[in-house]
């Protein structure tokens, strides 16, 4: 199957046996078991179109959120509905962010879509391993900052709610990359201002 063209095809999003529907289950028992907001990065597209129909089918008051990194075309088609658009350069977020609008992706599922920078990515998976002890790929720090910046927001508009994103993949095949500082020093920003803010975010309680 040629995953960019048929992913959204894949699932039945109507059934019970998607990731969407396997969200609302984990979160039955959670203090907010109806998440405000479910954060997805897009690479195929297949996953936020299953989880934006499902959301809308089953009439559900959560908003989507899709987060894309930086050289991906998503969120500008987002706004513009342009499918022609393209980018000489691709994502250096791996798994995530395309230089072409892929036909899976769907943006009349979506409430809201960001552009996380790739040094907010890369930051958060270095900060995120200090609290789980364990390292993670790019697009769980995408997914992750995307989902802070929504806390942070919420908090201060004092909201109260659940927050759902998916931590992607393992980050031990990153060590030569993501978790190298020679790399990291050759194609990424300073992490500095990032994982500042991510105190910042630790400290003001929105993780509690």
């Amino acid at each position: 199957m040629d995953q960019f063209t048929y992913a959204e095809r894949a699932t039945d999003w109507r059934g019970n046996s998607n990731i969407a529907d396997s969200i609302f289950k984990q979160m039955q028992k959670e203090e907010y078991p109806i998440p405000t907001w479910i954060v997805m990065s897009p690479g195929t597209g297949g996953t936020s179109a299953t989880i934006g129909r499902f959301i809308r089918y089953q009439q559900y008051n959560t908003k989507l959120c899709v987060v894309d990194p930086e050289n991906s075309v998503f969120f500008d088609y987002y706004h513009t509905r342009n499918h022609a658009l393209t980018l000489e350069c691709g994502s250096k977020i791996e798994g995530i962010g395309r230089p072409r609008v892929e036909p899976s992706f769907i943006p009349n599922v979506i409430d809201e879509m960001r552009v996380i920078p790739d040094a907010a990515s890369i930051a958060t998976i270095h900060w995120l391993e200090t609290i789980l002890g364990r390292k993670a790929g790019a697009s769980t720090g995408t997914n992750l900052y995307g989902a802070l910046l929504l806390a942070s927001e919420m908090k201060q508009r004092g909201e109260r709610g659940s927050i759902v994103t998916l931590l992607c993949d393992s980050g031990d095949r990153y060590l030569d990359t993501y978790y190298n500082r020679e790399w990291l020093k050759n194609n990424i920003a300073d992490l500095s201002p990032y994982l500042a803010k991510l105190e910042t975010f630790q400290s003001s309680g929105i993780l509690d």
